[in-house]
């Protein structure tokens, strides 16, 4: 088997750099724009005064650096070429998100809304796989256009990670002669609402309680008078864009469903695997980060006249990190490329299991590095003038937000004993 990264990314790699140097730098360090990476970070990006909402400047800044981005060919790499992308892979994807953390705190890619020089586009593959041409003309074209934005309705407060239990209900309903559907119910944790169009909202039409069959996702435009946001909830890194939504009396013509009638958990699961692997090597990323700016600063600082690198008790902690990192990056490089090397319906089927680990593990590697570095840097550590708080800060809300890692582990567990997975029956 063949570990080298290939000559072509690199090459690409290089240019990425090159364009981060010559574009996003300086962006970055124009009319005081680093005040949104250096110790005033979370004040400058958060609009305390509007509910705890990103910062309009903020997000300005934000998108005329992926604007930079898409002119110089790089923002849709991982769309399909049909799209203006280049059918980047999910191994070259992730190769990059590791690339980038690694740099740390910066303009080129911060993991903090999922912001990034090379965009992660999930819905594009959940577009491109369950919805109709005119969906797919809609929301794919219109999503890189800017005039379209979906948000992702799927967690409940009640329910947290079972989305099986799911209380919001859509029942069949003719309005004005036109067959549709009347949704009620709640949603939380519906991120970017401030700015979305329309809400993939999933509610449950048919089947009872626990079944995975008998949702559906349906494409609900926003504002609605039935939508109403009923709070943004502060987290431990701010800004906000999580709402907890109430929903009622919202009626949406049958043509608004994405995918099949009853089948919109499948639907759900194609979103989140390439979002995990991806979302995995950018914890992974940041963890190298921490670990290397750790033995850095251990080398140079000279406590008691001797270089702080010379105690096993900061060797050692950094050595099983580093460790880990190493086995990490190749079983996430190793299951992004079997990603590339299947059809896309079939992951959910064959390797959902090992996308589970990468997810789980990244996250709680990247927590362990960044508490390690604060430690290793001591109270300059601590403070907000290193990006270690906020590293742990922003990636421990991945422990919970891309499937609990409880949730997660069970689902390896499932692989592992037979219940799911190629394995199924295996065992009686």
């Amino acid at each position: 088997m063949d570990f080298a990264v290939s000559q072509e990314l690199q090459d690409y790699l290089a240019e990425l750099d090159a364009f981060i140097d010559t574009e996003i730098k300086p962006l970055e360090q124009q009319d005081d724009n680093i005040r949104f990476f250096d110790h005033r970070r979370e004040d400058a990006r958060t609009d305390w005064d509007r509910e705890g909402l990103p910062n309009e400047e903020w997000e300005a800044l934000l998108k005329e650096a992926t604007s930079r981005a898409d002119k110089a060919g790089h923002w849709r790499f991982s769309a399909p070429k049909k799209y203006g992308g280049k059918d980047g892979s999910n191994l070259w994807m992730a190769v990059i998100r590791d690339h980038f953390a690694q740099k740390g705190l910066g303009l080129h890619n911060d993991l903090q809304n999922e912001h990034s020089i090379v965009g992660n586009f999930p819905f594009v593959e959940m577009f491109e796989q369950f919805g109709t041409e005119a969906q797919k003309q809609e929301f794919i074209n219109g999503g890189f256009e800017r005039t379209k934005r979906a948000a992702f309705g799927l967690t409940e407060g009640a329910h947290g990670s079972d989305a099986t239990h799911m209380e919001t209900k859509a029942v069949k309903e003719t309005r004005d002669g036109v067959a549709g559907f009347r949704i009620d119910g709640e949603k939380m944790w519906i991120t970017g609402m401030h700015k979305a169009t329309h809400c993939a909202l999933f509610a449950r039409t048919s089947g009872k309680a626990g079944d995975a069959q008998g949702i559906t996702c349906f494409l609900v435009p926003n504002p609605n008078e039935g939508i109403k946001i009923e709070e943004w909830m502060w987290t431990f890194n701010m800004p906000t864009d999580h709402p907890r939504l109430s929903i009622n009396n919202v009626w949406v013509p049958e043509s608004v469903i994405l995918g099949e009638e009853g089948k919109g958990l499948a639907l759900a699961q194609s979103f989140v695997h390439q979002n995990r692997i991806r979302q995995a090597a950018g914890s992974l990323g940041a963890a190298t980060y921490c670990v290397e700016e750790s033995v850095k600063y251990a080398r140079q600082r000279k406590p008691f006249g001797e270089e702080l690198a010379k105690n096993q008790a900061i060797q050692f902690p950094l050595v099983e990190l580093a460790t880990q990192c190493e086995m990490l990056r190749m079983l996430i490089y190793k299951t992004a490329w079997q990603m590339d090397n299947m059809p896309h319906k079939e992951i959910a089927n064959t390797i959902s299991d090992k996308v589970s680990m990468c997810n789980y593990w990244a996250n709680r590697l990247v927590c362990e590095a960044a508490d390690r570095a604060m430690q290793v840097h001591g109270g300059i550590g601590y403070s907000r003038h290193k990006p270690f708080e906020h590293i742990y800060r922003h990636h421990r809300r991945y422990r919970i937000t891309e499937g609990a890692e409880e949730i997660q582990m069970r689902k390896v567990g499932a692989y592992l004993f037979g219940y799911l997975g190629p394995k199924r029956g295996m065992y009686g």
